[in-house]
């Protein structure tokens, strides 16, 4: 799929859930909705860079925090950002799910059966 093909199915998708939401009103929509670009992996420099890019386009200013480089706009609850997530906050994370698995808790007691008896 082309990024053109690939763009005009993700603008007819959120078309047709627009329109399949306001036509189905007992069907629950959610508190907001967040459309994340994410740049190719590259140096830091090259994903902001390209963040920088789509800022521009936007109108929007960088956010910088917690190891992500972004901006974004707002269509009332809806929001488009676009962030890099940088090399740091990646190692970082990388790190923290290397002990998954390592640490179990112990179980939670069933409380159905803790009040039955």
């Amino acid at each position: 799929m082309t990024s053109d093909d690939h763009r005009a199915a993700l603008i007819a998708g959120l078309r047709a859930l627009a329109d399949f939401l306001d036509a189905n009103p007992a069907v629950p929509v959610p508190y907001s909705v967040n459309v994340l670009h994410f740049p190719h992996r590259a140096t830091d420099a090259e994903m902001c860079a390209e963040v920088d890019r789509i800022a521009e386009l936007l109108g929007a200013p960088i956010n910088q925090e917690f190891g992500h480089y972004g901006a974004s706009v707002r269509f009332g609850p809806v929001e488009y950002k676009a962030v890099a997530i940088l090399a740091a906050r990646r190692a970082e994370y990388e790190a923290h799910m290397s002990y998954e698995g390592c640490i179990q808790p112990d179980p939670i007691p069933d409380q159905n059966a803790a009040q039955a008896a």
